[in-house]
């Protein structure tokens, strides 16, 4: 433990700044397909029982019109997430006829690319916009990568907590906002966030697997484990792999997280530049749009990150402009892997692990980055994707070579105390607890859930799509026999209602046309929009 993160530790384990550490804010996304008992992707419509897709706070799609995403409201306790998580999860089970949802992050067997339908959010400009952004999202990536599915975790310290810390720090000069230390803070922590979330994909983990015709006949590095299933034996998470995310315009984007201003800069500047090969597909084909610019990215949340810096923002504001207007206001991790093993997608245990890292990450000392390094941290991450189960996999920290495991099991250590500290001021173990059994499974490969999952597929068959839907269908079957008490499926039942006549009052009450909409979006002149 360094010096640093001793003496911050220190500071708020003291008796009037402890309680600072339950005041944060926690929720979670959650993505998951939509299928029938067969597995087959859903064509249907999203449910109007659910409310719409535009504007239900609780319950939406992502890309595809079978992709639902539930958001649970921030909480100062992620248990209390969970809880509200697990409400809309049977709410949903009660509305969506006999389907069910699929709970990998890897898709079911897919139909062909374009029977894959695009999210619909009705005939307003504003649904129509997110439309489009998801139009280009198929010309640029195609609609099969887009059917993959995760757990996103949103955190926030409580800005009294950053006080604390602000006022302590000898290194800060004193013409420094509370805001712009607020800022660089949440950057630092996601500078180590890239140094270190290989250990999130070796813990958590869980898509080794993958339906054969996902690849649709691209050429792959992955072995057969069936006709219908390929795998890597020591993978943990081929969502986070390269297999789908294989676009030469990404691939330009080199954010730089060294400060606020420098991060915002270049996001910036990928969302203004021209591509050509996008210029040459146009914005329209035969009078219709296909995709909201011809630029590396249309929107600044088309960059696929395993982590960002994030702020809500107001009306007339574009992400970025919020961050540079505003400052960081929370951090959204995004490389997830949904459960199969829990019909929520993830469990408490590890989301109190999650809340130990961040806050470690954000306590810890944290350097400035360079692009070797970068260099070094995407190799880390992408070796314990693909290999991370590897018996003596070798990692590399400032250029020397480290055992996966020993690395592992250093960082568990330096977080001892932060989990103790968590616990201390929740008078709970359960931070402890849950570090118990992330050192387990450094201690045992077989123990993680990337492992349990490849036993459990060839225990059934060696068939990921078959496994996934009998593991899936018996999880759908216990959410149903218990359904939500009759009083609080009314309140959803209310804001599903509330959601639709939102959604008929935007559509009846809109002015102009589309394409001086689309103009105005690109010149930041709409109002609050999240495509």
């Amino acid at each position: 433990m360094t010096d640093l993160l001793t003496r911050r530790l220190q500071q708020l384990a003291s008796p009037q700044h402890i309680a600072l550490l339950g005041q944060g804010l926690r929720g979670v996304e959650r993505e998951t397909l939509r299928v029938d008992r067969q597995g087959v992707l859903s064509h249907k419509p999203h449910p109007p029982a659910l409310g719409s897709a535009l504007t239900n706070d609780l319950i939406t799609t992502d890309y595809s019109e079978s992709l639902l995403e539930f958001i649970t409201p921030a909480s100062h306790d992620i248990a209390d997430a969970l809880k509200r998580l697990d409400d809309i999860h049977r709410f949903a089970y009660a509305k969506l006829d006999g389907e069910i949802l699929w709970n990998s992050s890897m898709p079911c067997v897919l139909p062909p690319e374009d029977e894959i339908p695009i999210g619909w959010y009705g005939s307003s400009h504003i649904g129509m916009l997110k439309h489009v952004y998801r139009r280009g999202l198929a010309l640029r990536y195609g609609r099969t990568m887009q059917c993959i599915a995760g757990i996103h975790y949103n955190f926030s310290l409580n800005e009294g907590l950053w006080d604390v810390l602000r006022e302590s720090d000898d290194r800060v000069d004193a013409s420094v906002s509370r805001r712009d230390y607020q800022s660089e803070r949440y950057i630092a922590l996601i500078r180590n966030f890239r140094r270190y979330s290989w250990l999130l994909m070796y813990l958590f983990g869980a898509s080794p697997a993958v339906a054969t015709n996902f690849l649709r006949g691209r050429a792959h590095q992955l072995e057969t484990l069936s006709d219908d299933t390929l795998y890597l034996p020591y993978g943990t998470s081929l969502r986070m792999s390269d297999l789908g995310y294989q676009n030469n315009a990404q691939a330009s984007i080199t954010p730089i997280y060294n400060n606020l201003p420098a991060y915002i800069r270049s996001l910036s500047h990928a969302v203004s530049q021209p591509y050509p090969p996008y210029e040459a597909i146009g914005t329209k084909r035969d009078g219709e749009w296909v995709q909201i610019n011809t630029n590396i990215l249309q929107i600044e949340n088309e960059f696929y990150s395993s982590i960002r810096p994030k702020r809500v923002i107001n009306s007339g504001e574009r992400p970025v402009q919020a961050l540079s207007a505003r400052g960081v206001q929370y951090v959204e991790v995004r490389c997830m892997d949904i459960d199969p093993f829990d019909p929520l997608g993830i469990n408490l245990q590890a989301a109190r692990f999650l809340d130990v890292f961040l806050h470690f990450l954000a306590l810890e000392e944290s350097c400035l980055t360079s692009d070797e390094e970068n260099v070094e941290n995407r190799a880390n991450f992408m070796a314990t994707v693909k290999e991370g189960r590897r018996p003596g996999l070798q990692l590399q920290f400032k250029g020397q070579a480290i055992g996966l495991k020993e690395w592992g099991e250093q960082l568990l250590d330096r977080m001892a105390p932060v989990a103790e500290l968590l616990d201390r001021q929740a008078g709970s173990s359960q931070h402890r607890d849950s570090m118990a059994a992330q050192c387990a499974k450094l201690a045992d490969a077989d123990a993680t859930p990337s492992a349990r999952v490849l036993r459990e597929i060839r225990a059934a068959g060696n068939s990921f799509p078959g496994w996934t839907l009998a593991s899936s269908a018996r999880q759908a079957d216990e959410l149903i026999a218990h359904p939500l008490p009759a009083a609080k499926a009314a309140d959803f039942v209310a804001i599903a209602q509330a959601s639709l006549d939102a959604q008929r009052d935007i559509e009846r009450t809109q002015e102009g046309d589309f394409d001086t909409f689309v103009a105005a979006y690109r010149a930041s002149t709409l109002g609050n929009i999240s495509v």
